[in-house]
């Protein structure tokens, strides 16, 4: 099938949208990517929504108008890549994840979006995985294994977006994945607050100070980093913690004790075998600081997905195009070892006819 992916990550900065020709288990071809920014003032509300989501009800006036102004741009994202497509598989925005209490929520108007584009959605892709109490993330791994059929094993595939996940697939066709710890979320929040930038462009706000080793380590301590994969975060889930760890610090100094903060909870994640190789996807990819402390802490090299033929900008966008023709054809979207439910998971919601 033909399948538009759209993504629009914790990061808070945009819809990316990709096309895939797929039958839910291999890739066929790659097509077009594209990414819309989203304007300042959807980046507010939206970073807003998430400050206040566990007091938010589903109609509140705040949530609906950010709602909508989100859903539109995902449909102008469709319409940028100008290609055929049968199907769109729709992530929407996550504003809150907590599996241990069974609740995960991302908005998005799967009936506007069919509307404006005039395709089926497939959406609602981590409900089920939660509700069968796994953690409904990461839900990338079978894409991931997917795209590296061909490469060496064991091979460890680290997504750094606001939140850090990894996948690790060995070489007998196993594939074990978990949230890491926070990624350039609170990298992100701090570059604004400092630089009145959205991110720390070129890791050079980190890479100008001092790492804070006692504050390392206490962030380090936190529990979250003693359980065994699968584990899943919400971007939020460090923000008193991180304010606490940075508080009295240059900006220079918070923004290096961060980066290492990222770097180090990534590399203490423990897999059943180092991995030959790491890919590094996700907007921390172009973070030099992130790359150059991830290279320090892995005897493999640390490279990013380009460098085997990937599109790091699209790949999650890619993976929802794919998951989408997965749920349309009754595949599981997750396993046990994935997102720790107790079985093999189907999931997506469809909104339209398949044609």
């Amino acid at each position: 099938m033909r399948a538009i992916g759209l993504m629009s990550g914790t990061s808070l900065d945009g819809v990316d949208a990709a096309w895939v020709l797929t039958d839910g288990e291999t890739i066929s071809n790659f097509g077009p990517a594209a990414t819309v920014l989203y304007e300042e003032s959807l980046r507010v509300e939206l970073r807003r929504i998430l400050d206040l989501a566990p007091e938010l009800g589903p109609d509140d006036p705040l949530l609906r108008s950010a709602e909508e102004r989100l859903t539109r741009e995902h449909a102008l994202a469709v319409a940028v890549l100008g290609r055929a497509a049968d199907v769109l598989g729709f992530h929407g925005q996550t504003i809150l994840h907590a599996p241990d209490a069974r609740r995960t929520w991302q908005i998005g108007d799967a009936a506007l979006l069919s509307r404006i584009a005039r395709l089926p959605v497939v959406h609602d892709f981590r409900s089920d995985d939660v509700a069968a109490g796994g953690q409904g993330a990461p839900l990338a791994p079978l894409f991931h294994a997917a795209l590296a059929r061909k490469l060496e094993k064991p091979l460890l595939i680290v997504n750094i977006g606001g939140v850090a996940n990894a996948t690790w697939l060995g070489p007998e066709g196993e594939i074990i994945a978990c949230d890491t710890g926070p990624g350039n979320g609170p990298l992100d929040d701090l570059a604004q607050k400092y630089l009145g930038q959205p991110y720390d462009k070129d890791g050079a706000l980190a890479a100008s100070g001092q790492i804070d080793h006692t504050r390392l380590k206490a962030l380090l301590a936190h529990p979250f980093f003693a359980l065994p994969a699968p584990k899943s975060l919400d971007r939020l889930s460090f923000s008193s913690l991180i304010t606490q760890a940075t508080e009295g610090l240059t900006p220079e100094d918070a923004a290096a004790t961060l980066a290492a903060f990222v770097c180090a909870a990534i590399a203490q994640t423990p897999w059943p075998a180092a991995p030959k190789q790491v890919l590094i996807t996700g907007g921390g990819r172009h973070n030099p600081t992130l790359i150059a402390g991830l290279a320090t802490r892995f005897a493999g090299p640390v490279l990013p997905v380009e460098d085997v033929g990937w599109n790091g900008d699209a790949l999650e966008a890619q993976c929802f195009a794919f998951l989408a023709v997965r749920s349309l054809r009754g595949l599981p979207l997750s396993l046990p070892s994935t997102t720790g439910v107790k079985a093999p998971q189907t999931g997506g919601r469809l909104y339209g006819t398949i044609l």
